[in-house]
């Protein structure tokens, strides 16, 4: 199975930008539709992004369209989520997850560990 390591969180101020990455390995990378999930306290977790396996086609959830970017590199194994203008909203643990449903937004089986963005003057 998959294995994926999430970094890049952290605190940040309102307006303020984070990248972050998540790393494969231990699986074909290249075949699994890649998305970010977040989960606040007391929230379930939710679908913020998503990429197709070659990376032609994205989704981005109507909260976060126009701030938010996700994007791969296959050669190195990475799916990235470039996050500006951010709002204390979007406070919450950030996870990726490997080999999602395409359309219905069902998580697969993989997720890594998670990474905390903090959004607060």
């Amino acid at each position: 199975q998959v294995q994926l390591v999430e970094s890049g969180g952290g605190l940040v101020q309102p307006g303020g930008s984070l990248r972050l990455s998540c790393a494969a390995s231990g699986g074909i990378f290249s075949i699994y539709a890649m998305g970010w999930y977040r989960q606040a306290p007391g929230n379930e977790r939710e679908l913020v992004a998503a990429i197709s396996n070659g990376g032609s086609t994205t989704k981005h959830v109507d909260s976060v369209r126009g701030r938010f970017t996700i994007s791969r590199d296959n050669a190195k194994k990475t799916v990235y989520l470039q996050m500006n203008s951010l709002k204390p909203e979007d406070t919450a643990v950030y996870y990726c997850n490997a080999g999602l449903t395409w359309g219905v937004w069902t998580p697969g089986p993989s997720w890594g560990q998670g990474t905390q963005v903090t959004v607060s003057p």
